[in-house]
């Protein structure tokens, strides 16, 4: 009790984050880490733990809290007929070996790197949502090569800074000439063969840093865990109601101007 008293703020702050990151997550198909991870991020730092330190528990606790979401999302989406299970049979292969490589690389790498990982990709994928025609660049996916090779990438990537997947799926799926509602509920089930096997690694595998905040098991904080879940479990379904009806071209601009923001904000902390 006298934690939940001494850090009200902070567990206030990781529950606005889980209806922010619930909603977005089926609204745009950005993927929840893409949010939790900057806010965790600095959070912990503010609790006094190292930058290093806080990037790991960030990246691991987001994958723990896109668990629930996704298995929220994929099911409001299933009900619209928007989960290609044809796909994900091609590429889950190939996903999990990228992810199972990511997520053995984050417990032995220095948390500034995901840092600057993060940084990069949440920079890219913000300019992606201002500048990104929407006209296809690809006539249709490539060949079964190919898409492997996505859908390994997108794995390793993914797992490494600790978001689900929609960040990195939907972009590459409307690159070639996918529907774009199909790619997000499809990339909602691409985010739950990411998160499930990369939380589970870094909760056995991961070695606690020493100044981890409380009740970090692994490389997972269980307070920022339990605080966020409910609540991106509750409002994913929500978002996912909203893009059936909501033009969502707008929400996705101010998003990723608020991501553009975020993304050279961490990469300043690292490289400055």
């Amino acid at each position: 009790m006298s934690f939940i008293v001494e850090h009200l703020s902070m567990i206030s702050a990781m529950m606005g984050t889980g209806v922010i990151a619930g909603i977005l997550a089926g609204l745009l198909g950005v993927g929840g880490g893409i949010v939790i991870v900057p806010v965790l991020f600095f959070l912990y730092q503010g609790l006094g733990v190292s930058a290093d330190s806080a990037m790991l528990v960030a990246t691991a606790t987001s994958l723990a809290t896109i668990i629930p979401t996704s298995i929220s999302s994929i099911r409001s989406h299933h009900a619209k007929g928007n989960v290609d299970f044809p796909l994900l049979k091609q590429w889950g292969v190939f996903i999990f070996i990228g992810v199972m490589i990511g997520s053995v690389v984050v417990t032995k790498v220095e948390g500034q790197w995901l840092t600057l990982l993060f940084g990069i990709i949440a920079t890219l994928s913000a300019i992606n949502m201002l500048l990104g025609k929407k006209d296809a660049l690809f006539q249709s996916l490539p060949g079964k090569a190919g898409q492997s090779a996505i859908a390994t990438g997108i794995g390793f990537f993914s797992s490494m800074v600790g978001i689900g997947g929609g960040t990195l799926t939907v972009p590459t799926l409307t690159f070639c000439n996918y529907p774009a509602h199909r790619a997000v509920g499809t990339a909602a089930a691409v985010g739950l063969i990411i998160s499930l096997p990369a939380a589970i690694t870094m909760l056995l595998v991961g070695q606690t840093p020493a100044d981890a905040p409380f009740a970090t098991v692994g490389l997972v904080n269980l307070v920022g865990a339990a605080c966020i879940i409910p609540l991106t479990v509750l409002f994913a379904p929500v978002g996912a109601g909203l893009a059936q009806r909501l033009n969502a071209a707008m929400l996705k601009k101010v998003f990723a101007i608020v991501l553009v923001f975020t993304g050279l904000r961490m990469l300043y902390q690292v490289l400055m």
